[in-house]
């Protein structure tokens, strides 16, 4: 049995500090914009369910295929990260992304976006929900007109 670090609360769940689970959700964030699902499991429980303007998820498994589809989209990635500070079981990070669009991106089964190899900067909010030190939820918001307008993905008047 593992230990986990943390104070117990009634009820035996753990809690965690601001910090501690701030550093998971900046970890999560990472691994999301970079396509690395390698540690999703220690990241997030098994039935972690989640919510962004690009994908909708309720497994770990869902969650490593999004971030697998991740892989080769972007290049030259730069992130920005600006932990919040939020009390209870959950944490939240603001966050500045730049990249270049250099692979296909799959908007769902039918539709793919060929790389325009142009620059683009997101700014968001990723706000986690979290049991024991795992998110066990999470919500993304960004903004996905501004992201297609600076590809030129979208028809021009």
């Amino acid at each position: 049995m593992l230990r986990q670090h943390g104070s117990v609360a009634p009820g035996g769940t753990i809690t965690r500090s601001n910090a501690e689970r701030a550093a998971v959700l900046v970890k999560a964030i990472r691994a999301s914009v970079s396509g690395d699902s390698s540690a999703i499991c220690e990241m997030y429980t098994d039935d972690v369910r989640g919510w962004s303007p690009a994908m909708c998820i309720s497994s770990t498994a869902e969650l490593a295929v999004e971030f697998e589809d991740r892989e080769n989209e972007f290049s030259d990635i730069e992130l920005e990260l600006a932990p919040l500070n939020v009390g209870g079981d959950q944490a939240c990070v603001e966050w500045v992304a730049s990249a270049t669009h250099s692979g296909p991106l799959e908007i769902d089964s039918e539709r793919v976006i060929e790389p325009t190899g142009l620059r683009f900067t997101l700014c968001g909010i990723t706000i986690a929900e979290f049991m024991g030190g795992r998110i066990c939820a999470f919500r993304e918001y960004w903004d996905e007109i501004g992201l297609l307008e600076q590809l030129q993905l979208l028809p021009s008047d």
